[in-house]
């Protein structure tokens, strides 16, 4: 993926990827409203939440360690993967001892993020995703562009173009006479998928909660396909980040209250499926539980970096951001899209090793909005000038000349630290502002800004509109009007 500056301005251009988003985002967004404002204790849901996370983070090893006690006494086996490459490894290897040749899938983050579907499918296992926007997008050969609803990039003329073009491909066909009704699309989906959970013998799924105190994992849906794939097969493998475990089962009353408000705008989840371990005769007779790593322990160790690692995958920052609606996911380059994402990617992977990952914490207007929706009350544009900077101290090393950036910042940092200096400026500026006002244009708004500039200034003016600079500097209207007084008179 190119870097995000880049890969957004060729979303920009796509008008009916523009409209799908604002129309689902702002759907999304009214329904969270309306739930929301109906829980008088909201704010202190929010706090609560952040405060069961933060112990989590606090006593981490404390907590995994009875989780895996925990799971172990219930009759599952537990797997610890320091990365992608191990957690993929481990997955494989328990397929192909079951000699499996497909697996059926819960919609995980976590599978996407360590690439198991492609590991899979190298080792010669086909991994079927069940949930439906997931299968949308398998089908389609596409990139999931959002946490919640993958396929919201997609309208459903486009579905219907994808199901009658692929379905066949993968297994049962979708009816030759299938329309756009979204009740058809669905039960097209429903016949392809019934085949599948029914023949699968081995089914992969994430967590969104891993109780540490009773072993318990937790599956939040909207369909029931998950349930399929949690309560048919003979084996069932779960990858769950380490960050997921919750100390007691007490504490998914708080947040089985604030997930389903914040991600669907619902009051509850339509399938909420828990299981602890094995139950004789009932279930997967072998359940596998992997704790993912993946660059966790690294942001962990990030003091104001960690709070991302309260995130619950929600999806609420999508869907308020402004960037996110006008780009979409696939700008962002990773199967975390959006303000989470361009906080949560570079802490997993690091910064200073790769342009496009570099590139995320830029992905802001810094609003704000993030932050006041978000369910556990992540500072996401805290994170995202904290990483800013990372990215900038990370390019410094080993240079011994100082980019254009730090030129300029030291030249603003002389002029600003004395008021003659600033001064003198203004005035320059006032001039340049005459000459630049005859150079100006009229935004879609209606303000006059300045086009493409040369030079060092084209990396800003590229993907922003300048407003031309006042004639008039407050200082020197201030001085002019005695304070306003003569003005007003």
């Amino acid at each position: 993926m190119p870097a995000f500056p880049t890969a957004a301005k060729a979303a920009l251009s796509d008008t009916q990827l523009r409209r799908n988003l604002a129309h689902a985002t702002g759907t999304i967004r009214a329904k969270r409203a309306a739930v929301v404002g109906e829980v008088d204790d909201w704010e202190e849901l929010r706090l609560a939440g952040e405060a069961i996370k933060d112990r989590v983070l606090r006593h981490l090893p404390h907590y995994l360690e009875q989780l895996e006690e925990s799971l172990t006494a219930a009759g599952a086996t537990v797997h610890w993967a320091r990365d992608a490459d191990e957690a993929n490894r481990i997955v494989v290897d328990i397929a192909k001892r079951h000699e499996a040749d497909e697996v059926v899938k819960v919609k995980s983050m976590a599978t996407q993020e360590i690439g198991l579907n492609e590991a899979l499918e190298a080792a010669g296992v086909h991994a079927w995703e069940t949930d439906l926007a997931e299968l949308i997008v398998q089908l389609g050969d596409d990139l999931p562009s959002h946490i919640l609803v993958p396929a919201i990039h997609r309208n459903r003329a486009e579905i219907r173009e994808i199901f009658l073009r692929e379905m066949g491909n993968a297994g049962r066909a979708a009816p030759p006479d299938l329309t756009d009704v979204p009740r058809e699309l669905a039960a097209a989906a429903r016949a392809h998928l019934r085949e599948k959970f029914l023949r699968a013998r081995v089914a992969v799924s994430g967590a969104n909660f891993a109780v540490a105190e009773t072993g318990t994992l937790t599956v939040v849906e909207s369909e029931g396909n998950g349930r399929m794939c949690l309560t048919l097969p003979e084996v069932l493998v779960s990858v769950v980040g380490v960050e997921k475990v919750l100390p007691t089962w007490a504490d998914l009353e708080v947040f089985l209250q604030l997930l389903p408000r914040s991600s669907t705008g619902e009051r509850m989840n339509p399938y909420t499926s828990t299981w602890t371990g094995v139950t004789p005769g009932d279930g997967p007779q072998e359940v596998h539980v992997v704790l993912l790593d993946n660059g966790r322990t690294d942001a962990l160790a990030d003091t104001v970096g960690r709070q991302s690692l309260r995130c619950i995958r929600c999806s609420a920052c999508l869907n308020v951001c402004p960037v996110y609606e006008r780009t979409g996911g696939h700008a962002y380059g990773s199967v975390y899209p959006g303000p989470i994402g361009a906080i949560l990617t570079p802490l997993l992977r690091g910064v200073g090793h790769d342009e496009q990952t570099d590139s995320l914490p830029y992905a802001s207007s810094l609003c704000g909005a993030c932050f006041e929706v978000c369910p556990v009350r992540i500072d996401i544009p805290e994170v995202l000038v904290h990483l800013r900077g990372k990215v900038v101290d990370a390019h410094k090393e080993g240079s011994t000349l100082p980019s254009v950036q730090d030129m300029a910042m030291r030249a603003a940092s002389w002029t600003l630290s004395s008021s003659g200096r600033t001064g003198a400026a203004e005035k320059v500026a006032g001039l340049g502002a005459k000459i630049a006002g005859r150079l100006a244009h009229a935004a879609p708004g209606g303000a006059p800004v300045l086009g493409a500039l040369p030079g060092p200034a084209s990396g800003w003016t590229n993907a922003r509109d300048v407003p031309v600079p006042a004639t008039e500097s407050f200082r020197a209207w201030w001085e002019r009007t005695d304070g306003g007084r003569t003005e007003a008179e």
